[in-house]
């Protein structure tokens, strides 16, 4: 059968790969794609008109789909899930992977994720929303007039990973709430805002697959447990990004937390669902903050996560073709994860300047002997395949996130210096990179 894969990032990539490996898997088209995708066995890239999120660029998927026989599509990210394609392509009688526009909110909304979060008992952080910039400055002040913590500021809306700011002190709170919903600086995502209680803890992503149909008893199957690494540098420090690497499995995720997770958290979010009605039938991402056994909710995302995609899909044991079929036909009950022993760094390369203003455009150079002997797989994000016989790998960059290399090891330290290995044998202009993603030493 042949598959349709909608995104352009190294979560698509990491998709596309682990979906071709299905004996059933005849083609698999990703829209738009990038340079890796389009050079995977079984793969082939596809261009969309306008974006994937437009009206025009949703219709031109929908009607590929139909008049190819796509036997099911994969949404990778927010965007179009947020804007409706579910609903479009199910109101044509296609598979496709994701939730419906109404559930979509979850993450398409910051307001609506919390008031979910509080109505269903769902372990998070104190916050309080707001409409009106006044009343959110005048809570602001209060905030740090009773207290020395920081205080989170999430914009309501989808904002390209712009959305959240850790405010120190007033002054800064102040600046950011003028730019939000005064001074639009993120458009209509920024003109009503969640303030939250500051957590401390570790964070660790839980994806997980969803089958919720209203009317049904539901169900969520969550992975292993990977972490995202999302300040810009060494140690944690810098300003955050859409990720600088992942690891899987996490080590300091205990049974004991992941227990209080399920009972605090998914439980809870499973209830809601239900309660409320919606229509999942995709994944979902829980992003929390872990202190010692105890789980809070920082957010959802109503897909799978990049980059803890790509350091997931090399531990993936199973078809992950039969358990969309399982999420589809609500037979998640019965669908058994098996995951390989060991675990996989998944570190990611980025253009200087990131996630700040960056230049694109620079071959990428690639030893592909000295690559091929650490075993690990590279993933493409940011990066376009052009025909020139000059370059050995013809990629060149597009984009802020370039690239990743996910490495399986027997255990943390293997899956590290694998992953390194094979980061040594690429090179471009202006490449940068965190030394410190997972266990590894602070520098090479």
């Amino acid at each position: 059968m042949k598959l349709l894969v909608i995104g352009s990032g190294g979560r698509e990539h990491a998709l596309a790969w682990k979906l071709a490996q299905s004996e059933r898997i005849k083609r698999v088209y990703v829209a738009p794609g990038n340079g890796g995708t389009g050079t995977e066995s079984k793969c082939e890239n596809l261009p969309v008109p306008g974006t994937i999120g437009s009206v025009e660029g949703q219709q031109a998927l929908c009607t590929f789909a139909r008049q190819q026989g796509i036997a099911l599509t994969v949404v990778g990210p927010e965007a179009p899930l947020t804007a409706g394609i579910v609903d479009r392509f199910r109101a044509e009688g296609l598979a496709i992977i994701g939730p419906d526009k109404n559930a979509a909110r979850l993450e398409g909304s910051k307001v609506f994720s919390k008031s979910f979060m509080e109505k269903y008992g769902v372990s998070t952080a104190q916050s309080r929303s707001f409409a009106e910039y006044t009343q959110a400055l005048a809570y602001a002040a209060e905030h740090f007039k009773q207290t020395d913590q920081p205080l989170v500021i999430k914009a309501d809306g989808l904002a390209g990973g712009k959305g959240v700011i850790i405010a120190q002190q007033y002054a800064e709170a102040a600046i950011t709430l003028a730019a939000f919903m005064k001074e639009g600086s993120l458009g209509a995502a920024g003109k009503a805002v969640v303030l939250e209680a500051f957590l401390v803890g570790r964070e660790v992503s839980v994806l997980a697959a969803v089958s919720v149909v209203p009317g049904k008893p539901g169900r969520i199957l969550p992975f292993i447990a990977a972490r995202d690494h999302k300040r810009r540098f060494e140690g944690d420090q810098g300003p955050n990004t859409g990720g600088m690497g992942a690891i899987a499995p996490v080590p300091d995720f205990s049974e004991a937390a992941a227990e209080h997770f399920r009972r605090f958290i998914l439980e809870p979010s499973l209830r809601g669902m239900e309660q409320e009605g919606m229509d999942y039938r995709g994944f979902l991402f829980f992003g929390l903050m872990v202190q010692d056994t105890f789980c809070s909710l920082l957010e959802y995302n109503v897909r799978l996560g990049d980059p803890e995609t790509q350091a997931l899909v090399p531990l993936m044991d199973f078809d992950l073709t039969q358990l969309c079929d399982a999420i589809l036909t609500g037979t998640l009950q019965d669908f058994s994860f098996r995951w390989k022993a060991g675990a996989v760094c998944a570190p990611v390369a980025v253009a200087t300047g990131y996630p700040g203003s960056y230049q694109t455009g620079y071959p990428i150079s690639l030893d592909q002997e000295r690559f091929s002997q650490t075993g690990a797989l590279l993933f493409i994000a940011g990066a376009e395949k052009k025909q020139n016989p000059e370059e050995d790998s013809g990629l060149y960059t597009a984009g802020g996130r370039v690239l990743g290399v996910s490495a399986w090891g027997k255990d943390p330290e293997d899956a590290w210096e694998r992953a390194y290995r094979g980061m040594g044998a690429i090179s471009f202009e202006g490449m940068a990179f965190r030394t410190d993603i997972g266990c590894g030493p602070p520098h090479l």
